[in-house]
């Protein structure tokens, strides 16, 4: 299976080099995958070595190894996003929102906010933010869908109704959706997206790949096998992966 969702360099946890590559891979192999993914955070890029990535990935003929990037989304930002995009040949990019109007909303420290506002505000500018992403044209994958949920805030009116627009523009562009595992470990104690937001997308034929988020080598692969089981029980039996930002069909 496969893992298109890891973090070298976690949040400049560790350093890019051909030993910690190797423990990333290695722990893939241990995990049981087929093809993995790096896509670090785009604020990193001067630390990033994604060169030296596919040198070592040679050391693993058994595995697809992938070089990604993750990218923040910002609007007004699209065209230095671009020519980021376009300085590197990259297997496939992940766009994601993590901010809104500056605000960090999925760091630790901010749960309190979540708290005292009302949650429909947060979810209708969050989505408005993933519509936009969507409809940028940059990205081959939305990450972590609903990932302001993070704080286990829920919001009065139907999720499916404030994420339609952001779905429609998905489905419009062609883009893959992710099942990220790492909201499990989050307060809310859930993957993203949420089940009903998954049965929407597969109604809509949207597809999926898969990622763990994993920000340290251990959490590599984790719980894939899981929302593998769980795609099969919706009657889902590929997910996407990526080379040269072409989508590629793999069966579960």
């Amino acid at each position: 299976m496969l893992d298109l969702h890891v973090h070298l360099l976690g949040h400049l946890d560790r350093e890019a080099n051909a030993d910690n590559i190797r423990t990333f891979l290695e722990q893939a192999r241990t995990s049981n995958l087929k093809q993995i993914g790096f896509a670090d955070h785009d604020m990193y890029w001067e630390k990033l070595k994604l060169g030296l990535i596919r040198e070592v990935a040679e050391e693993y003929p058994d595995l697809q190894v992938r070089v990604g990037l993750e990218v923040d989304y910002r609007e007004g930002l699209e065209w230095p996003i671009k020519r980021l995009l376009d300085s590197f040949p990259f297997d496939y990019v992940i766009g994601s929102v993590h901010q809104l109007d500056g605000w960090f909303f999925d760091s630790p420290g901010e749960e309190e906010k979540h708290k005292c506002c009302d949650p429909d505000k947060y979810y209708r500018q969050y989505f408005d933010a993933v519509e936009k992403a969507a409809s940028s044209g940059l990205f081959d994958i939305i990450g972590h869908f609903d990932l302001i949920k993070i704080f286990n805030m829920r919001p009065h009116t139907d999720v499916r109704t404030l994420a339609a627009s952001a779905l429609r523009a998905i489905k419009e562009q062609g883009l893959v959706v992710e099942i990220n595992t790492n909201g499990r470990y989050k307060p809310v104690k859930e993957f993203y997206p949420e089940l009903k937001l998954i049965e929407i997308m597969k109604e809509m034929g949207i597809p999926f790949t898969l990622g763990s988020d994993a920000h340290d080598s251990v959490a590599v692969g984790r719980d894939i096998s899981e929302v593998c089981h769980m795609l099969k029980e919706l009657n889902i039996d590929y997910v996407v992966g990526f080379k040269q930002r072409k989508p590629q069909k793999i069966a579960i």
